[in-house]
């Protein structure tokens, strides 16, 4: 309009009209399938069936890929003033100690969880690798009188529904076990909403310090 004003004369002007500095907020979803509701019945009442029955029930996910070494973390920690813990400047893998892969096990009956951390890739066989960990240190003395185990899992990575070397691993356990495993899939887009698991291991992999 002619006159020529400052960057922080518009912000202050826009400020006086109500508007602020914000960032973005993750709140639309997409088209909900039909589905979703009588999927999440039939996942509740395997779990309902389960339990009562005193079989295991297991909720399993692999967690966020972490770097091993020195390196910046979010947050903050008490520390001697004036001297806080020293890391590396930059965010480049370390060659010798790679990234650390969480593959989490929640056990929904006793509120428990069992956290295996891989140092090569996130494969179905280290998925069920950590499973049969699991059972033969916790699970197994949990629950000696167990026929069947129902995992509960999200439908994609290692342990996704359409997965192939997932399902032949996981015959494999059961034939060595004697376990009659079933899997339910939680439905796409929904795995978010397992809320207690992703509170339980995200907790665990923030206190995982990392160190080799």
């Amino acid at each position: 309009m002619g006159p020529t004003v400052s960057d922080r004369t518009v912000a202050r002007m826009l400020h006086e009209q109500g508007f602020s500095l914000q960032s973005n907020q993750k709140v639309l979803e997409g088209h909900q399938h039909e589905d979703h509701d009588a999927q999440f019945r039939y996942l509740a009442k395997q779990v309902a069936e389960h339990v009562a029955a005193g079989q295991p029930v297991i909720s399993v996910d692999a967690k966020k890929k972490g770097l091993v070494g020195a390196f910046k973390n979010g947050g903050r920690e008490y520390q001697p003033m004036g001297k806080p813990e020293r890391v590396n400047d930059h965010d480049f893998p370390d060659k010798d100690l790679g990234k650390a892969i969480p593959y989490g096990i929640y056990d929904v009956s006793a509120n428990t969880g069992w956290v295996s951390v891989g140092t090569d890739h996130d494969t179905s066989a280290f998925a069920v690798h950590t499973l049969r960990r699991w059972w033969d240190t916790i699970g197994k003395p949990r629950y000696p009188d167990a026929t069947q185990l129902l995992i509960c899992a999200d439908g994609g990575g290692s342990n996704g529904y359409q997965i192939r070397a997932w399902k032949m691993e996981l015959a494999k356990f059961a034939a060595d076990t004697g376990l009659q495993i079933t899997v339910s899939h939680l439905p796409p887009g929904t795995s978010k909403w397992n809320k207690i698991e992703h509170r339980l291991f995200s907790q665990i992999t923030l206190n995982w310090r990392g160190d080799p």
